[in-house]
């Protein structure tokens, strides 16, 4: 693959994950990085990371294909988060509401795929990030932290059981468990209010283990694993992330005194 293109389009989300992805380009030799980028969730420093940024509302597909198609950009990629309260809280534009009206279901999958489809019809091809972002991913073997008690490993072995139905069905990534029990589940309140619940549930001798997967190695599961750190760390308990793909996790560098993050072979 071309890591050096004469041009990338970025479809920012919040968080440094755009951020990264911008430095990272730039430093492989791509030329003209065009962003576009969402109003009160994307990092407005990324304007000096990048050549033109368009910022836009959440649901303004048309503007967001057409910010690439007039600047000659071929390829794009994804990266960051838009918080799931948006997705109910957008108003559409004729296109995204013509999209939004043909799925039958509406999870991450099925939204980012019919983008991925409308992207295509006007020759923007939608590509992953993960070559440009491979300094940020640890290799098998990484491992930060205590080593992993066979208790703990225990625990990590039914959450990912739990986690992967959970991803499987849509529903999804991240599972709380201790002493076998489930005691939360991710839903469309995302990571951080999730990692909080059970964090509470487990009780002040703490002890949860939370287990995040990915069905594939995107821009999503590094921005998930990077957030994952800071409410695991207040509520105690250690964080162990696993790509059920490879049985691996791919995780940004941790934060400075975070949690227990593991890489399993």
């Amino acid at each position: 693959m071309n890591l050096a293109p004469e041009a990338i389009g970025l479809i920012a989300g919040s968080r440094s994950l755009p951020l990264e992805f911008a430095r990272l380009a730039r430093a492989a030799g791509v030329r003209r990085i065009v962003c576009t980028a969402v109003e009160g969730e994307t990092d407005p420093a990324l304007a000096a990371l990048v050549d033109d940024i368009v910022w836009l509302k959440v649901g303004q597909l048309n503007k967001m294909i057409g910010t690439f198609t007039d600047r000659g950009v071929k390829q794009c990629v994804m990266a960051g988060q838009v918080a799931p309260k948006n997705l109910f809280d957008l108003r559409p534009d004729l296109r995204a509401l013509g999209v939004l009206m043909r799925l039958k279901e509406k999870n991450a999958h099925t939204i980012f795929g019919a983008i991925a489809d409308e992207l295509k019809k006007d020759g923007v091809e939608l590509i992953a990030a993960t070559p440009w972002l491979a300094p940020l991913m640890p290799q098998t073997g990484f491992e930060l932290g205590p080593k992993v008690s066979p208790a703990q490993r225990a625990e990590v072995e039914f959450g990912y059981r739990i986690a992967r139905e959970v991803s499987r069905l849509e529903i999804g990534q991240l599972v709380v468990v201790k002493n076998g029990t489930v005691l939360a589940l991710e839903g469309f309140e995302g990571t951080d209010a999730c990692l909080t619940r059970g964090g509470e549930l487990a009780g002040q001798d703490g002890g949860a283990v939370a287990v995040k997967v990915a069905t594939t190695c995107g821009s999503t599961s590094l921005v998930s694993a990077r957030k994952l750190l800071r409410p695991a760390r207040r509520q105690k308990f250690p964080c162990l992330r696993w790509n059920p793909a490879s049985r691996s996790c791919s995780n940004a560098p941790p934060a400075k005194n975070s949690p227990r993050s593991i890489k399993f072979p």
